[in-house]
């Protein structure tokens, strides 16, 4: 009888093993880009939809965008009342905003990403606009985060 348990425990331990799952990283590494291998045409268009997006914060007008120029889920998501209520909490911690400064572009296996140094009135503010931009040329995603001076550190560690 103790056998028989032993050996259904043993079974059990064995069919519930955990399996190995091999994933592809190759999806998730990111690759600096070169000053030469940029696209011009499309970092100016980063440029401007991303200086367009902040510059809502001053002027509190908002040019929608259309489809040739970011993707449906980035129109949907980039209404004039979500931009009101960052924009609220941007100006009053950051003060105006005044540029963008690219910092590098970088090219994961689908996407380009603009990384921009957003430049504020007020000296406290160290913020960044990454742009992503899709294979169809059309601006996938936009995020705003805080400033990470060890970003290219992290790459060379992947």
């Amino acid at each position: 009888m103790k056998k028989a348990g032993l050996i259904i425990c043993l079974l059990l331990l064995i069919g519930c093993k955990s399996k190995n799952i091999s994933r592809d990283t190759e999806d998730l590494k990111i690759k600096k880009i070169s000053s030469a291998e940029i696209n011009a045409n499309q970092q100016q268009k980063a440029y401007e939809l991303g200086k367009r997006v902040l510059e809502t914060c001053n002027t509190s007008k908002f040019k929608p965008f259309n489809e040739t120029e970011v993707t449906p889920s980035v129109r949907e998501n980039t209404t004039e009342e979500r931009l009101t209520k960052t924009c609220q909490r941007f100006r009053q911690y950051y003060g105006s905003f005044i540029d963008l400064k690219l910092d590098g572009v970088y090219k994961t296996k689908q996407e380009v990403v603009y990384r921009y140094h957003a430049l504020y009135t007020k000296k406290v503010a160290n913020k960044e606009l990454r742009i992503f931009v899709n294979e169809d040329n059309l601006i996938s995603a936009i995020k705003s985060m805080d400033w990470d001076e060890k970003f290219d550190a992290k790459l060379t560690d992947q």
